[in-house]
């Protein structure tokens, strides 16, 4: 299709651009106008024990605390730990994220880390989801040793490292609003485009069921018959 045809397509289906029109500046409306949410974070960290003459099998090297810690966020991050979280009172979007705390100084992995994040449209609610994770994480932890038979005394722990601390979410509108006007328009003359490919198709179904004659048919001329 040239660029003329193109124009000439357009100009036809106006009435597609024109609801594609409306379409855009209800997206843009929307994006200008988004709905106020909360994202909540803190960052949570597992403090060795001091075994001292009681070992702790989970923690005698410093790599098993990351695995322990990664093992935990697994859990959570099942359905059967959706839905402990769930009854928990976590509801909404939610993320555990691990961190790794090495630097030139430490090792990897020596003081493995998780940040938790939870999205609310209430800032209370995203500092309750936070810390309603925080608790369960710990239990987790806490459980897990005491499959083990692994001492009060000798077992690990969680250490609030940074609390809940809400804020609110914003966004880079202009690329929003920027995003929308080339969904818009790019949709707009493909559905446009493809309107008219429809009718001129029906247009072509409803001639050849009529029965009209074509153009070859119409320039053969007439023979009269002998009486």
């Amino acid at each position: 299709m040239s660029p003329g045809e193109l124009v000439r397509v357009l100009l036809r289906r106006w009435y597609v651009l024109a609801l594609a029109v409306l379409l855009t500046a209800a997206g843009a409306y929307r994006v200008l106008q988004p709905p106020q949410s909360y994202l909540s974070t803190a960052v949570v960290v597992i403090k060795p024990p001091v075994t001292g003459n009681h070992p702790n099998q989970l923690a005698n090297l410093q790599p098993p605390l990351a695995a322990v810690s990664y093992a935990i966020i697994q859990q959570l991050q099942s359905s059967a730990g959706e839905a402990e979280l769930a009854a928990a009172g976590v509801h909404g979007k939610y993320r555990l994220i691990p961190r790794n705390s090495g630097t030139s100084a430490t090792p990897r992995y020596l003081i493995p880390s998780l940040q938790i994040q939870a999205e609310h449209a209430q800032l209370v609610a995203a500092d309750a989801a936070v810390r309603q994770i925080v608790e369960v994480y710990g239990k987790h932890l806490q459980d897990m040793q005491a499959a083990q038979r692994i001492p009060i005394a000798s077992r690990m722990s969680v250490d609030l490292l940074v609390p809940p601390s809400a804020a609110p979410q914003t966004g880079t509108r202009s690329r929003a609003l920027a995003g929308v006007a080339l969904l818009g328009a790019v949709g707009g003359v493909l559905a446009a485009v493809w309107t008219d490919q429809l009718v001129s198709r029906r247009r072509q179904r409803r001639a050849a069921g009529a029965g009209r004659p074509g153009p070859a048919e119409d320039r053969v001329p007439a023979v009269a018959l002998p009486h």
